[in-house]
């Protein structure tokens, strides 16, 4: 038995399949999810998702966002989200490199501003530890545009 699962970010579909179980950083905590399972819905905090079908795992990160679970399909709409084998490596890591340069210069007067900077270091810094710990073949660098 299966459970339809969707994940969804503001551009694209991120992944769509029938899955075993999915978990999900819930706000109250981490959630597993299998077929038949009771009507949920939950926001998002920025973590890992993690979806098995039989001896396969694929792991996304996703940065906020509310997932609604029905007993036979799991919708995630994410602020963000990407699976772990698809990171930019080199441009997560120079987004982190810009906001520590930022939030290093001071906090800014305009909390909007703070706040962007802030969930955007937070995102990179996921991204990052996503592909140390989850990636197959550990930390690898795009390809040389030369």
């Amino acid at each position: 038995m299966t459970i339809r699962c969707e994940i969804v970010s503001q551009d694209r579909t991120v992944f769509a399949g029938d899955v075993d179980i999915v978990v999900l950083p819930g706000a109250a905590g981490e959630m597993g999810i299998l077929p038949k399972h009771a009507p949920v819905l939950t926001t998002l905090k920025f973590g890992i998702i993690k979806v098995r079908k039989g001896g396969n795992e694929e792991v996304f990160t996703v940065a906020g966002g509310v997932a609604e679970v029905q007993p036979d399909i799991i919708t995630v709409l994410a602020d963000a989200a990407e699976n772990v084998e698809d990171i930019d490596t080199a441009r997560a890591d120079a987004a982190r490199v810009r906001a520590d340069e930022a939030l290093a210069r001071g906090v800014p007067v305009d909390t909007d501003t703070y706040l962007a900077m802030e969930a955007a270091l937070r995102k990179s810094n996921l991204r990052l530890d996503a592909v140390r710990r989850y990636r197959k073949g550990g930390m690898r660098m795009p390809p040389s545009e030369n």
